[in-house]
C-alpha cells in the first residue's frame, strides 16, 4: 500500500480491508471519547458557575460551537500536511491531542478554563477527516461508497454507546467530571491502535515547482461548481443536526422534569439517532454505489426533514425517542455518501487537502448549529430549534436538486 492508491488494486487484496477495519475500530473508540461527556456537559456548567437558565442556553451553544469554529480554519492546512508527510501520522496527531484536551475539560475550575480547552482542541481537531483521507488514499474506487458507509457506521457505533454509558456513569457516580477523565482515556487508546494495527507505506507524491498556494486551491475548489455545491450541503447538513445537540438534554428535562436517572435518559436521546444509522447507513451508501449519490443523498435529506418536524411537538419522552430514531435512519447516510462522490471527482494526490476544505464546511456547520440551537432556545422556545433544523434539511435538498449535476448510469 502508498499513500497515493489508485482504483487499479483489486477487491480481493486483504491490504485495504486490513487498513479499513483496523480504522472502523480506531473510530468506534474516538466516537466513544467524543460523546461520552455529550449528554451531561449542560448539566455539569452549574457546577462551573452558570446558573440561569438563560445563560445555560447560550454557554451550551457557545461551548458545542467553538471547537468546530476553530477546526474550520485549520483543517485545510492539517489536510495539506497529511498531503505531504502521510495520513496515518493526521489520525495518531489529532487522537493525542484530543485525548490531552478532554482530560484538560474534566479539571476546569470555571466556564473560561473550560473555554480554553475546547478551544485548543479546536485547533488539533480534524481526526474524521484524517481518517476519510486515509481510507479514500487506499480503498478501490467502485468501493469507496461502501468503505466509508462502513466507516461512518463505526462512528454511529460509537455515537450509540457514549452517551448512553456516559450519562450512565455520571448518574451513578455523581460525578460529571468523570465521563471528560473516561473520554480521554478512550482516545489514548485509539493513538495505540491505530499506531498499531493500521499500516500505511505513505509514498510523498513529488512536489511541482510553482504549486498552488492554499488560497488559490481554495478559490479553484469553490469555482467548481459541482464541488461547491457538494461542500454547502455538507455545512447545511452538520449545521441543522448539530443545532439539537446542546437542547436535547434540556428538552429531556422539560418533557420528564427534574429526575435523578436524567442524564441517562438523555444519553438515551442522543444515542438512539445513531442506533437507526447502524442498520440504515451501510445499506444505503452501499446503495450509492449502484443508484447514484445524488439520488441518495436526496431521499436521506427529504427523511431527516420529515422525521425532525415533528419533533418540535412532542410532549412524550417515548414519541421523542422513536422521532428521533427516524431520523436516525436518513441523517447518517448524507456525510458519507457525500464523501465517496467528492472522493471519485478529486484526484488522489488531492484528496488531503480536498477533504481539509470539505471538512471546513462540515466544521463550520457544526460551530454555527449548536450556538444557533442555543440561541433559539433562549430566546423563542426550544421547539422552534427543530423548526430552524427542518427548513434548513429542505432547503439542503432544493440546493442538490438544482445544482449538483445528475450522474452517468454506472
Amino acid at each position: 500500500m502508498t499513500g497515493t492508491a489508485t482504483d487499479s488494486g483489486e477487491d480481493g487484496s486483504p491490504a485495504w480491508r486490513v487498513t479499513l477495519w483496523a480504522m472502523v475500530a480506531v473510530q468506534v473508540i474516538m466516537t466513544l471519547s467524543f460523546t461520552f461527556h455529550s449528554p451531561v456537559l449542560p448539566l455539569f456548567l452549574p457546577e462551573l458557575g452558570v446558573e440561569t437558565d438563560f445563560h445555560l442556553f447560550m454557554w451550551a451553544g457557545f461551548l458545542g460551537s467553538v471547537t468546530s469554529l476553530v477546526a474550520a480554519f485549520t483543517s485545510p492546512m492539517w489536510g495539506r500536511v497529511a498531503d505531504r508527510y502521510g495520513r496515518k501520522l493526521m489520525v495518531l496527531r489529532s487522537a493525542f491531542a484530543i485525548s490531552i484536551c478532554t482530560v484538560l475539560m474534566g479539571l476546569a475550575q470555571d466556564v473560561w478554563q473550560l473555554l480554553a480547552a475546547r478551544l485548543l482542541m479546536g485547533g488539533f481537531a480534524g481526526f474524521s477527516a484524517a481518517s476519510v483521507v486515509l481510507i479514500a488514499s487506499q480503498v478501490p474506487q467502485r468501493r469507496l461508497g461502501w468503505a466509508l458507509g462502513i466507516m461512518s457506521s463505526g462512528q454511529l457505533v460509537g455515537s450509540l454507546i457514549g452517551p448512553v454509558i456516559g450519562g450512565a456513569a455520571a448518574d451513578l457516580t455523581g460525578s460529571y467530571r468523570l465521563p471528560f477523565f473516561v473520554g480521554g482515556a478512550l482516545s489514548m487508546l485509539a493513538f495505540g491502535l491505530a499506531w498499531w494495527l493500521v499500516p500505511e507505506n505513505f509514498v510523498a507524491p513529488k512536489q511541482k515547482s510553482g504549486g498552488r498556494s492554499i488560497l488559490s486551491s481554495m478559490r479553484l475548489l469553490v469555482s467548481n461548481g459541482s464541488m461547491a455545491a457538494l461542500v454547502l450541503v455538507l455545512l447545511l447538513t452538520q449545521f441543522a443536526t448539530q443545532a439539537v445537540q446542546p437542547v436535547v438534554t434540556l428538552y429531556v428535562q422539560d418533557i420528564l422534569g427534574d429526575r435523578p436517572d436524567l442524564a441517562t435518559l438523555a444519553g438515551v436521546a442522543l444515542s438512539v439517532t445513531g442506533l437507526a444509522g447502524i442498520f440504515a447507513v451501510p445499506l444505503l451508501s452501499r446503495a450509492s454505489d449502484r443508484w447514484g449519490e445524488k439520488r441518495l443523498v436526496m431521499v436521506a435529506l427529504a427523511g431527516a426533514a420529515l422525521m425532525t418536524a415533528p419533533q418540535a411537538f412532542s410532549h412524550s419522552y417515548l414519541l421523542f425517542v422513536a422521532e428521533r430514531f427516524g431520523l436516525g435512519l436518513f441523517i447518517g447516510s448524507i456525510v458519507p455518501i457525500t464523501n465517496a462522490l467528492i472522493g471519485r471527482l478529486t484526484p488522489p494526490e488531492e484528496r488531503g487537502f480536498t477533504y481539509g476544505m470539505t471538512s471546513s464546511a462540515y466544521f463550520l456547520g457544526n460551530s454555527m448549529g449548536p450556538i444557533s440551537g442555543g440561541t433559539v432556545a433562549a430566546f423563542i422556545g426550544i421547539p422552534w430549534v427543530f423548526v430552524l433544523t427542518t427548513v434548513l434539511l429542505l432547503l439542503g435538498l432544493i440546493w442538490v436538486a438544482v445544482a449538483v449535476p445528475e450522474e452517468r448510469h454506472r
